[in-house]
């Protein structure tokens, strides 16, 4: 891989010159409608400043959720500032403070894919080349860098979607550095005003920034006390022999884990184990190019769609996941999702 250096806080993502997967986020099923009144040409502003190139995902009120317009504007902009020596730094961030970016608009490709068309095609397909310069899985390179965290940190993660914030998420090894969000404006205004820069003098600024921050800094990481039992359980290689240890261990945490699994999809939670088994030995593109594989079979099949229904549309938070246990879930059904789309494979 390349060289990359990047700050992950609550709506900002940086990015050295030849930028990697910027976009390390797990989909979130919480956003808000798609609008119908956005202007489309400013979903997105794309800006030159300095020695930088600034893009500014600019939807708050739906927690910065991509449409294709947004995917479609930044990609060709990426490739141009890849090639301009002028363009050493490649800033993205969130308009409105409340989030980076929701993922996907998982609404308008569930609506899409339901009437036959092609936005469910087109978006991942799009999203998946745009993140090489940059009730589902985590995707987008979930299966790459997730099973690359310590011990088995990063399949606890995808298996019960829980939640690191602020500080944690740096201590988990997924983003590199952690700043106080009211230096945000400031840290930018140092980067951009850099003369050249080399990606040590990027590296300098961001650990200035990062040092300087007290916030958390006594507090240990959040999931410090469970690591332990972490690494015990979720080591197994079926979804039936993680249940099983948890049972077994038995400790309020392990039973909060195994009430958090039972409600979610048994197709999702066999897909996401084997992803990131899968993907634990596999290049960047590489799993991008299974997860785009998954995605067109999750559009396909019942609990993409009726996940979307039950937490965007009808907010019932009842799922009727199809099937509904673990051991209907069989083997043929998982090589289904992961085989070849041919000539439609996503290609680099």
């Amino acid at each position: 891989m390349k060289n990359t250096w990047g700050l992950n806080t609550s709506n900002i993502f940086l990015r050295y010159k030849r930028f990697n997967s910027f976009k390390r986020t797990h989909i979130i099923l919480q956003h808000l409608k798609m609008s119908n009144h956005t202007d489309a040409a400013e979903e997105v502003l794309l800006e030159r400043k300095g020695c930088a190139g600034v893009i500014t995902l600019n939807r708050p009120k739906f927690l910065n959720a991509l449409s294709l317009n947004m995917i479609r504007q930044i990609y060709p902009q990426l490739k141009k500032w890849e090639q301009d020596p002028e363009t050493f730094l490649i800033i993205i961030k969130g308009a409105g403070g409340k989030a980076f970016c929701a993922g996907g608009d998982i609404r308008a490709i569930s609506e899409a894919a339901k009437a036959k068309q092609t936005l469910s095609q087109d978006f991942f397909r799009e999203e998946y080349l745009l993140n090489n310069a940059i009730g589902l899985f985590p995707d987008v390179g979930g299966g790459y860098f997730l099973p690359r965290l310590k011990g088995k940190l990063g399949y606890f993660l995808a298996l019960t979607g829980f939640r690191l914030k602020g500080r944690d998420v740096q201590r988990a090894g997924i983003a590199t550095h952690f700043v106080d969000s009211e230096k945000l404006g400031s840290l930018e205004e140092d980067l951009l005003a850099l003369k050249s820069p080399s990606k040590e003098n990027i590296a300098d600024v961001l650990e200035t920034y990062h040092t300087e921050s007290k916030i958390d800094q006594d507090k240990s990481f959040i999931l410090e006390e469970h690591m332990d039992k972490i690494n015990s359980c979720f080591s197994a290689n079926t979804m039936e022999q993680i249940i099983e240890n948890l049972q077994q261990d038995g400790s309020s945490f392990a039973l909060e884990q195994l009430k958090v699994i039972n409600k979610m999809s048994p197709t999702s939670l066999k897909i996401t184990l084997r992803q990131l088994m899968e993907g634990s030995s596999k290049t960047l593109q590489e799993v991008l190019t299974m997860e785009y594989q998954l995605s067109q079979a999750c559009m396909e099949g019942h609990d993409f769609h009726e996940g979307v229904r039950t937490v965007l549309i009808d907010k019932d938070q009842n799922p009727k996941w199809k099937p509904a246990d673990l051991k209907e879930v069989t083997d043929e059904d998982l090589n289904d999702h992961f085989k070849s789309l041919g000539s439609n494979d996503l290609k680099f």
